[in-house]
């Protein structure tokens, strides 16, 4: 590292060095430095109205570039409030990494501005949690950051740097001498006092790097020979009948586009029914003949061998339940605890997802699965068909089948779909069709509410051309819908379309139907499109069924000109989704 004129631009360099172009941030004093020697190495620093909002677009960075996203969140209030964003990317096992402020290293625990304990409430929910204490240990505790973040388990870590880290030894020595009360000390005791303190000074900022003990012993998330384990998975599928392969989130951590296009085309190879969950989503393009949609527990519960690459045994897959007992069971997944929890496999593979795929596809040989997929795809062909039978094109309002059917005839190829919702953009996830690799974002198994405006961030940043579409619930749009503002101060231009039904849908259904009471879950058809234009994004109200085509391709028009838009869709009622409630 060459010389800096602070220790936020020694972190602006580290950042660049490992391939960050994004710094997501809320301002705050304790981390100035950061965003300004970010910006002086060539990041793009993108500030927000939200801190948990910046912390969402850099997992949603990460996604889409297999590199660990970067946000920068001042102290205090700053840190916890990013604290559900950090969380979602520990269960979604998405590398990030968050850079909090902190008081001074001389004044901690004495009642200073925003001095809180951050590292006790971080270490519960990332990787690894730590505090930097010399200007010589930023780049050393930086570089251990984005390999913790990226090896093994993938996951979030958290870096505390303090202010006196940060700044310019001369400030901070003027800091020290006022704050404290020496330089106005007299006599031998303030000698002694202003001497004492040059010397903290000179540690802190001279003294070289002292490794820390104890660091994890970390794997590579595609090291270890699985040879063996490759071989004996492409003998089972060679004398299998009926096999399923489901691919979950993990398969696509850490993966570039490139290596994600690489995973598709081993897929491909392999040739086996496919179902396709969470960021997994858009990997065989709009339309593949092995991709399956629907009805994947009645393809599981008859398969005779199933292999689920990087989808731990949780609710989705039924705590493993829903698959066939008799089935040759394998599981691939880089935790050892997700391998066998709730259902223990016929073989257990703990890999790379993504990587074993591939090297399977080398060494397994096609087979004659054609009665199995001819049965898979009548399922397919007939549970589509009653989608498309539901929707309702004429009305009043607006029906959200009929709605999702003409936008995703009207998706570009480069689109990335976000969503951010329960009942209407679950409704959604049953017709729209991601293009491509890495262009589905959703929150993962934590089910949260509130990524929409910092996931349309992280795209719009790291994918400047593509066409971004923002799915909102109504209650899910008020979490973000101020990042509007920030859109219009970063010239991005995402389309966000809210699906305006005045309620909590998702819990409206089951509460009212098990306990007869629709307490708490009732909203107001609020103007969100106007909201979205008061921070300088263009609101369209749509309202009548017959001009759903007119307005999808004007807002496609203005998102291309450089303006972000808001649909304001207001939705007829909808049995599509009744009996939706998880646990």
């Amino acid at each position: 590292m060459s010389e800096h004129p602070h220790g936020g631009s020694i972190v602006g360099e580290v950042l660049r060095a490992h391939g960050v172009k994004c710094l997501y941030n809320l301002c705050g004093g304790h981390i100035s430095p950061i965003l300004i020697g970010a910006k002086e190495h060539g990041l793009c620093v993108v500030d927000m109205r939200h801190e948990v909002s910046a912390a969402f677009a850099a997992d949603a960075a990460s996604r889409l570039t297999g590199i660990p996203g970067v946000c920068a969140v001042t102290a205090g209030p700053g840190v916890t409030n990013t604290v559900t964003a950090v969380k979602n990317a520990f269960e979604a096992q998405q590398p990030m990494i968050i850079l909090g402020g902190a008081t001074a290293t001389v004044l901690r625990g004495r009642g200073s501005l925003q001095d809180i304990d951050q590292l006790s409430i971080m270490k519960t929910i990332t990787k690894w949690a730590d505090r930097c204490n010399k200007v010589k240990d930023l780049v050393p505790m930086l570089e251990k950051a984005f390999a913790v973040a990226s090896q093994g388990v993938p996951g979030p870590v958290f870096l505390e740097i303090p202010v006196d880290v940060l700044y310019p030894e001369s400030i901070v020595a003027e800091w020290y001498m006022k704050e404290s009360g020496v330089e106005k000390m007299k006599g031998a005791a303030g000698a002694a006092a202003q001497l004492a303190l040059k010397g903290y000074l000179k540690k802190q900022f001279h003294m070289p790097h002292i490794p820390i003990p104890g660091w994890p012993s970390l794997r590579s998330p595609i090291a270890g020979n699985v040879s063996a384990q490759v071989d004996e998975v492409a003998q089972a599928l060679g004398s299998a009948k009926k096999p399923v392969l489901v691919i979950g989130n993990q398969a696509m951590v850490n993966l570039t586009p490139e290596r994600a296009e690489e995973l598709a085309e081993a897929v491909r190879r392999l040739g086996l029914p496919t179902f396709l969950a969470g960021s997994s989503r858009g990997l065989l393009g709009r339309h593949s003949e092995i991709q399956f949609r629907h009805k994947r527990s009645a393809a599981l519960k008859e398969a005779d061998v199933v292999i689920i690459a990087g989808f731990p045994f949780d609710f989705r897959l039924g705590y493993g339940q829903k698959i066939n007992k008799q089935a040759n069971l394998i599981s691939v997944n880089l935790d050892p605890a997700a391998l066998k929890k709730n259902r223990k496999p016929t073989l257990a593979v703990q890999a790379h997802p993504g990587h074993f795929l591939v090297q399977l596809s080398e060494r397994a040989k096609s087979a004659d699965w054609a009665g199995w997929f001819a049965k898979l795809a009548e399922a397919e062909k007939a549970r589509d068909a009653e989608v498309a039978a539901s929707a309702r094109p004429d009305g009043p309002l607006i029906d959200p089948v009929h709605l999702f059917s003409r936008m995703e005839e009207k998706l570009a190829d480069d689109s990335v779909l976000i969503v951010d919702g329960g009942d209407f953009v679950a409704t959604g996830a049953y017709i729209l069709r991601p293009r491509s690799p890495l262009s589905w974002l959703d929150p993962g198994v934590f089910g949260t509410l509130g990524v929409g405006g910092g996931f349309a961030v992280g795209a719009a940043s790291v994918r400047p051309k593509a066409e971004v579409w923002l799915l909102y619930g109504d209650g899910s749009s008020a979490y973000s819908l101020a990042e509007f503002d920030t859109y219009v101060r970063s010239g991005y231009a995402p389309i966000a379309v809210i699906g305006n039904d005045a309620s909590w849908q998702q819990i409206a259904r089951d509460q009212i139907t098990i306990l007869g009471d629709a307490v708490g879950t009732k909203l107001r058809t609020t103007d969100y499109h106007l909201v979205a234009e008061g921070y300088g994004g263009k609101g369209f109200l749509l309202t009548d069924p017959a001009k759903i085509d007119e307005t999808l391709d004007e807002a496609k028009r203005v998102a291309k000109s450089g303006t972000p838009v808001c649909i304001n869709a207001h939705l007829a009622p909808s049995s599509f989704r009744e009996g939706s409630l998880s646990i």
